[in-house]
């Protein structure tokens, strides 16, 4: 399991380094190196952490983006967010290419600080939820329950929250106002996604419906 962590973070590392430097036209990028190396060696270190905590969970992770047993409106959205991922960063490579962002310093440090509350965010997701699949479904096999600890407590799609994080941060950190322009439509595509989960759970998951009632944000506290 832990080999085939490392070949998926390597695999996307690569990939993202790939399609920016080509975009931009340069490996002169700093900034890019900084998130990309970050990314080399946070990936391992979060995977080892959660294959100590939950090795089940570090498994379904670990599984395909679209699976047989998801609803087929989230394999129509994986594969629209996996071309939106892929134009995001071929644009801030554009956006380097032609040098049409000026981003001070102190807001890419800004961004390196909000990736970094992203991964921290999506990590206390892990450990207070052994459910957190890549994909929409409803877990039986592992009877799978209604988690309402932790960051659960305040909103009821915390990964998602961390995302936003990590999609505003990264552009912020690589000097792109372009990608930073970007993030709206990852909102939409978030809550997209937040009702097709929402609709699954509240029909097959015991108990989520009345968490829905309790807990009334989705994503954002005191927003929705």
């Amino acid at each position: 399991m832990i080999a085939r962590l490392l070949l998926q973070n390597s695999i996307v590392v690569v990939a993202m380094g790939a399609l920016m430097f080509a975009g931009a036209g340069t490996l002169d990028w700093p900034s890019l190196w900084v998130w990309l190396i970050a990314s080399a060696l946070l990936g391992p270190v979060c995977g080892w952490w959660l294959y100590r905590l939950d090795p089940a969970l570090l498994a379904e992770r670990l599984r395909p983006v679209i699976q047989k047993d998801q609803p087929a409106a989230d394999k129509v959205f994986m594969a629209v967010f996996i071309l939106a991922m892929l134009a995001w960063l071929v644009t801030m490579g554009l956006d380097r290419r032609w040098l049409a962002s000026d981003v001070p310093v102190a807001l890419q440090v800004l961004g390196f600080v909000l990736s970094l509350l992203s991964t921290a965010c999506i990590l206390w997701v892990f450990r207070e939820n052994s459910f957190a699949a890549p994909v929409v479904k409803l877990q039986t096999e592992r009877a799978q329950h209604v988690v309402s600890s932790g960051p659960y407590a305040y909103v009821r799609h915390p990964m998602y929250s961390g995302m936003v994080l990590f999609f505003l941060g990264v552009p912020l950190l690589v000097g792109s106002w372009w990608g930073v322009a970007m993030v709206p439509l990852f909102l939409v595509l978030l809550a997209i996604r937040i009702r097709i989960e929402e609709r699954t759970l509240i029909q097959g998951l015991p108990g989520y419906a009345d968490y829905a009632l309790r807990v009334r944000h989705r994503l954002l506290p005191g927003v929705w």
